[in-house]
């Protein structure tokens, strides 16, 4: 570990400790603080004050502020700690300076502002060699990071408890020190007789936790580069107000114990976090400042996200089906951090739009900055007038000509601290006085991380938005809420590679154009599906009102799994009723069994839409209690259902995927493809289990009127660029045959794929 310096702080503990209920259980006598890292950014930007503020303990006049300052800093002292021969020299300094002055010690303090990689090693120091006698507390302060996953998190705790129990440890989220976000639970406890009736999901429209931030990383990027904006705000800061929010109230809101257990439970009733559930995007300069301040190529690219918006779901009776959104983001058009609650609003209002019960109802915990400047509680006027009790918070009355979230300031009953505290100042009093509740334990930041770290792995190699910064994101980052998904608004944008400061989001062009002289659609994996959707269900309203019927032809695999869940969730006008599903091929496997084509086809879209089951036409590979044997006829029997149904046999839609090797339906390079004559099903091999396959042919492929090929993922990414460069090569690329006769051929392909 690099050379640490501390302060060390002998100072008075004025008022004893509390414990579970909220009486005072330590005792009176001195407390030795050590910081840790004495001299870093962020002691001297708020540790230092935190602790004064702290050893003053009340509003002093200007004068006798500087006499306090000045027996401050003649109580502290610098000493290097790097070495456990420091660390044990710090201890006996510190009993030898009890006995000199005939103290009582309290306790010992150690707030760690060091890296997180050094926590293990300093606390395991601390434990050796300055654990006081006992009697005595020990408490040892953390700041986040508090690892990059749900593993990294496990071993750094399964660490620190071999030095430390888990009640001496305080970690730190400062979000959980604004006055504000610790008057969420007191105002939900003040104000139950109104919110009791309200507070739930038959009331609650949405619930959404915003940090916008105007600023770059410069200076940071070495950490946020791996971390990025999940890891920094959204997982902790935010995660920890929707508990605030959505928790089950405390019988005693002292009770840290009950308040942890509380916030638990709603971790724990989360439905999970996958890519769907989340948007992500990066400010455009932030790949120059990597480059610069990390050193790397201009051919480096991060991947690091620098906004995120997450949807997140609470399954329980309360909550169940009330979205809440997570939104944060660097460079944005202001700073402003929020919680609003909007209520459903079932007043309908003919003329009088201004009447007070026509406007929202929200109640709004503003942490501070944006138009208002200063921290609040706001509620809505048509809901009630909140509760005021004691002196800490006061109402306003007379306000600015602002706006706040769609309402007019004086459309509010607006609540403000009397006096504005720092964060790190009220944490700081906290960790004193052995007030856990608003500090992280080691079981709710794993629940935390069994949360998000799913969501981290799926958005994984994922390509965020590009955005401008500031002002010129325009409606680029603007969400919508489909169900249990989230989207990005806006159609997807790329940004010219050779385009620097100064775009705005008018001069981003969307990527289209062709393929192997066929027509392409590119854009994100996303909003690829959503567009190849939205295309089929054009083709099968088009075909209904043509001939009254819609024949589509599905591929297996993974390719189009995403389509499925698509038309399921989205797509709920599709003609099923009139619509015949046909397979491209089968796997030789009984339909029962997960390699199936039918059975994921079943699992994923067919149980989920109102089709008749009579349109509905598996291959037939089980015959006569055999899969696949030539003599049984299964691909002529095949072959005699298309030519019954499917008028001079040509699909309306064919959908295939492709495979590493060029592959395409069933039909594998080297595969004696050239034999199959004029059949439209044939029985293939493949070169991987289960060998023995069932296909539709090119023949029965290129008579189709429209033929998609859906490629996704950046494994194919050399395989396109292959593609873009042969000709038709049979043998060896397979899809390159796949010419429909009268038809058309799009190519699907995300950038992933495209791009690399």
């Amino acid at each position: 570990m690099s050379l640490a310096v501390s302060l060390l702080l002998i100072a008075l503990c004025a008022g004893g400790g509390y414990g579970e209920e909220g009486k005072r259980t330590q005792k009176a006598g001195h407390v030795s603080v050590v910081i840790v890292g004495g001299t870093g950014d962020l002691a001297r930007k708020y540790l230092w004050q935190g602790f004064f503020q702290l050893y003053v303990s009340q509003d002093v006049s200007q004068d006798r502020c500087a006499i306090l300052k000045d027996q401050f800093l003649r109580l502290s002292q610098y000493r290097q700690l790097k070495t456990l021969e420091d660390y044990q020299e710090l201890a006996r300094h510190i009993e030898q300076q009890l006995q000199q002055e005939g103290m009582t010690e309290a306790g010992r303090l150690f707030y760690l502002s060091v890296p997180a990689f050094a926590y293990a090693g300093v606390a395991e120091k601390i434990n050796s060699s300055c654990r006081p006698a006992g009697g005595t507390w020990l408490r040892v302060v953390l700041e986040k990071p508090f690892g990059h996953n749900y593993r990294s998190a496990q071993v750094l705790a399964t660490e620190l408890l071999g030095a430390l129990k888990d009640e001496e440890m305080y970690r730190i989220d400062h979000y959980l020190g604004k006055q504000v976000v610790s008057k969420i639970l007191p105002f939900r406890i003040e104000n139950r007789k109104f919110l009791d009736p309200i507070w739930n999901r038959h009331h609650i429209e949405k619930i959404e936790i915003v940090l916008k931030e105007t600023l770059d990383v410069k200076g940071r990027i070495s950490f946020y580069d791996e971390y990025g904006v999940i890891r920094d705000v959204l997982q902790n800061h935010l995660t920890e107000v929707m508990t605030l929010l959505t928790m089950k109230l405390p019988a005693n809101v002292s009770n840290s114990g009950e308040v942890l257990r509380n916030k638990l439970e709603v971790l724990s009733s989360m439905l999970p976090l996958g890519k769907s559930q989340a948007v992500i995007g990066q400010y455009q300069n932030y790949k120059t400042e990597v480059q610069q301040e990390l050193n790397k190529t201009k051919e480096h690219v991060s991947m690091t996200s620098t906004f995120a918006a997450v949807l997140a779901h609470i399954e329980d009776a309360q909550f169940e089906g009330v979205p809440v959104l997570l939104i944060s983001g660097k460079m944005l058009d202001e700073r402003v951090g929020y919680a609003r609650i909007l209520f459903k609003n079932d007043v309908f209002c003919l003329q009088s739009q201004n009447n007070v019960h026509c406007k929202p109802k929200q109640i709004v915990f503003y942490f501070g900055h944006g138009s208002l400047k200063y921290p609040a509680v706001l509620v809505s006027k048509n809901l009630f007038k909140p509760a005021l009790k004691g002196g800490e918070w006061k109402e306003v009355t007379e306000h600015k000509n602002v706006d706040v979230l769609g309402l007019h300031i004086s459309d509010y009953f607006v609540q403000t601290p009397t006096t504005e505290r720092e964060a790190y100042s009220e944490l700081i009093y906290h960790i004193f006085a052995g007030q856990k509740n608003n500090f992280v334990s080691t079981e709710n930041l794993l629940a935390s991380w069994e949360v998000w770290t799913p969501l981290l792995s799926a958005l994984k190699g994922s390509f965020p938005r590009i955005y401008p910064g500031g002002a010129d994101n325009g409606d680029m980052l603007d969400v919508h809420l489909r169900g249990k998904e989230i989207r990005f608004y806006s159609e997807a944008v790329i940004i010219n590679p050779d385009q620097v400061g100064g775009a705005s989001a008018s001069s981003f062009q969307v990527m289209q154009g062709k393929f192997r002289s066929a027509q392409m659609v590119s854009a994100w994996s996303e909003e690829l599906v959503e567009r190849l959707a939205a295309d089929m269900q054009e083709a099968a309203e088009a075909a209904v009102r043509e001939g009254g019927v819609f024949h589509l032809a599905l591929s297996g695999g993974s390719t189009p799994l995403a389509l499925f869940h698509r038309l399921v969730l989205r797509h709920f006008s599709f003609p099923w009723r009139d619509t015949h599903i046909w397979m491209v091929d089968e796997r030789c496997v009984p339909l029962t069994e997960t390699e199936s084509n039918f059975h994921s086809m079943h699992e994923h879209l067919l149980q989920h839409v109102r089709i008749p089951y009579y349109n509905i036409h598996p291959m037939p590979v089980q015959l006569n209690q055999r899969l696949c044997v030539d003599e049984d006829g299964g691909a002529q029997l095949y072959e005699k259902e298309i030519s019954r149904l499917v008028n001079v046999s040509s699909f309306h839609f064919v959908l295939l995927g492709v495979g590493y090797d060029g592959h395409t339906a069933s039909l594998f390079p080297g595969g004696k493809l050239n034999e199959t004559g004029g059949s439209l099903v044939a029985l293939t091999e493949s070169p991987i289990k289960p060998h023995q396959r069932m296909s539709l042919t090119f023949s029965a492929i290129n008579r189709a009127r429209t033929v998609a090929l859906l490629v996704m993922g950046k494994g194919k990414h050399e395989l396109v660029t292959q593609l873009s460069r042969v000709k038709d090569n049979l043998e060896k690329y397979p899809v390159t045959w796949v010419k429909p006769n009268n038809g058309r051929l799009v190519w699907y392909i995300d950038y992933d794929a495209l791009l690399g």
